[in-house]
């Protein structure tokens, strides 16, 4: 048998649902995909920013994440300047906050000088920075989508001259429905197991609940009947804060490594309760 045989589990997960779903199938579950985040391209300050990096404006790149290290290098090739900014970015400091933003520099043969340690969180990077001298350095921090004004701070606290870009945001689907379905469907007790690959999903599902008025009753579904995966520390941090621990986190911080956790989490469970 399966570890997730007869399990109805729900993702979440957007940009990477096929393939996560089928993971999620081979295990045997019946799988509920419905994407909670689209992320919406905002490059209206792209073209500038990419003649001032050209131009030598920056000395720091921040990378938050690999999408954004993608558009940056789309715009770049779209306004026939991408050799002259990688060029540029070969005489820059470049950080990375894990392995998505340091894969897209590679692909342009651009190594990073600072790089992120395990669950790869923005203190992770923080960390990794301290030996870097950022007093009146020109950063530029590529945002994910939605702008991470803490760290920010914490960049100029040290004297950094940041300029943030925020080349896509986070919104939900313009079709909420499936969403609300979801919400029903767990507070009616039809989900054994939901994952979460990121804060922004549950924020947005919480969205929804409230919505509808079932804010309260999914969070009670979720800590109490619904077996919940949190794919690393900021997740799991939102989790709580909205009254949900999550009963699995796995030891890397990535999608397969969370639905393997899950997966034997409810193996053992299953077996103890036959016992």
């Amino acid at each position: 048998m399966q570890p997730l045989e007869r399990k109805r589990v729900a993702l979440l997960e957007s940009r990477k649902a096929e393939d996560l779903g089928r993971l999620v199938g081979r295990l045997g579950a019946d799988v509920i995909s419905v994407p909670a985040v689209v992320e919406v391209p905002r490059l209206s300050d792209a073209v500038s920013v990419v003649q001032r990096l050209v131009d030598g404006g920056f000395d720091v790149l921040v990378a938050l994440t690999g999408v954004a290290c993608e558009s940056l290098f789309a715009q770049a090739a779209q306004s026939r300047l991408l050799d002259a900014a990688i060029a540029r970015l070969q005489t820059m400091t470049l950080a990375c906050r894990g392995p998505k933003p340091l894969l897209a520099l590679r692909k342009r043969g651009l190594v990073a000088d600072v790089q992120t340690v395990k669950p790869h969180t923005t203190d992770d990077l923080l960390a990794a920075l301290s030996t870097v001298d950022l007093h009146e350095r020109r950063v530029l921090l590529l945002q994910y989508g939605e702008r991470n004004t803490a760290f920010a701070d914490r960049l100029e606290a040290r004297g950094a001259i940041v300029t943030e870009l925020c080349l896509y945001e986070w919104a939900l689907p313009q079709d909420v429905s499936g969403l609300a379905g979801l919400v029903e469907d767990t507070v009616a007790g039809k989900i054994d197991v939901m994952l979460f690959t990121s804060q922004i999903q549950l924020r947005h599902l919480m969205q929804v609940a409230a919505s509808i008025g079932q804010q309260d009753a999914l969070v009670r579904a979720l800590r109490d009947d619904v077996i919940t995966g949190s794919v690393g520390p900021v997740c799991t941090a939102a989790m709580r804060a909205a009254g949900v621990v999550p009963d699995v986190m796995p030891a890397s911080p990535n999608g397969a490594s969370l639905i393997q956790a899950v997966a034997d989490y409810v193996e053992m469970f299953d077996r103890d309760h036959r016992d």
